[in-house]
C-alpha cells in the first residue's frame, strides 16, 4: 500500500549522500516534500549543512552518534548556529555494538542533551540496549522540551516511557518488518499527534523493499504501515506526521 501523489510527506530523519540530487527528485515525485538529513559527527554534520543548503525542502542536524562518541565534541556547537540546522543530534547511548565506550557515550550524550537544553533547540535520539540508561540521562539533564526518539524499536512500555517524557516516537521501516509486532503495538498505543516517520536511509528499507537502498521515497510505506498499526488512514497519517514535524523542527511549510 503506498501513499497517492496528492499528500504531503515529511521524512524526519535520513542520511543523504552523493546521489542526493536524484534521491530529493525522486522524493519530490513521491508527494516527500520536507526531509532532515543528519549529522553523526563533525564531518558528517558539516556535509549535512552543505547537503541541505543546496535544496529546498532539506535541512539539517548536528550531532554526535554514539557509535563516534569516542571522538568527542569539539567543533559541534559552532555548527548550530546555521540557518539550516534545525536540531541537535542524532545522539544517544548504543550498547548493541558499544563502538564507543559506554561511559563516554554517556558523557557525550548528557553534553547534548545539554546543548539542546541551552539552544532551546530539538534533540533527536539513538538508542538500542540502553533504554533505562538512555531515560536516567534525560531525566539527570531535563528533557529538552522538544525530544523525538529516532527509529523507535522499543515496544508498548518503552513507548509509554517516552511518551510520558514529552518525547515522540518517529517510525521507520521497520515498521513494516515481519518480526517487529512490538514496534507496531507501540504505534498502536501512540497518539497520531505524536508520531512522526521517517526512512533512516539508506537504511533500513521498508517492505516491499526491503534488502534495498532506502531513500526518503519509501516513507509513504512507512506512513501505510503506521496508519495500519494506529487504525488510521494514511491520508490521516501523512497530514498528521507532516504537521508534527514543521511543529516540531520549527519550519513553515503551509
Amino acid at each position: 500500500m503506498t501513499a497517492g501523489s496528492d499528500l504531503r510527506w515529511f521524512d524526519s530523519h535520513c542520511h543523504l549522500g552523493d546521489d542526493a540530487v536524484e534521491v530529493v527528485q525522486r522524493a519530490g515525485e513521491a508527494g516527500v516534500v520536507g526531509m532532515v538529513t543528519i549529522g553523526t559527527d563533525l564531518a558528517e554534520s558539516r556535509a549535512a549543512i552543505e547537503t541541505a543548503r543546496r535544496f529546498d525542502g532539506v535541512w539539517a542536524t548536528v550531532g554526535v552518534h554514539p557509535h563516534e562518541a569516542r571522538f568527542g565534541l569539539t567543533g559541534i556547537a559552532e555548527l548550530l548556529d546555521d540557518d539550516v540546522v534545525v536540531a541537535v543530534g542524532e545522539a544517544g547511548l548504543d550498547f548493541h555494538y558499544d563502538h564507543s565506550p559506554r561511559d563516554v557515550q554517556v558523557d557525550v550524550f548528557a553534553a547534548q542533551v545539554a546543548l539542546a537544553n541551552e539552544r532551546g533547540m530539538p534533540l533527536v535520539i539513538h538508542t538500542r540496549e540502553a533504554w533505562e540508561e538512555t531515560f536516567a540521562v534525560l531525566d539527570a539533564e531535563g528533557v529538552p522540551e522538544r525530544t523525538v526518539f529516532h527509529c523507535f524499536t522499543g515496544g508498548p512500555d518503552e513507548g509509554a516511557a517516552c511518551l510520558e517524557r514529552g518525547a515522540l516516537l518517529s517510525f521507520s521501516g521497520i515498521v513494516t518488518f515481519k518480526g517487529a509486532g512490538d514496534v507496531r503495538d507501540a504505534a498502536a498505543g501512540c497518539p497520531l499527534g505524536r508520531a512522526l516517520v521517517e526512512t533512516d536511509s539508506p537504511f533500513l528499507a521498508p517492505v516491499p523493499h526491503r534488502g534495498q537502498t532506502n531513500e526518503p521515497a519509501n516513507v509513504t510505506h512507512v506512513g501505510a504501515a503506521v496508519a495500519e498499526a494506529m487504525g488510521c488512514t494514511v491520508d490521516e497519517v501523512a497530514a498528521a506526521t507532516f504537521a508534527t514535524a514543521c511543529d516540531f523542527y520549527r519550519l513553515d511549510l503551509a
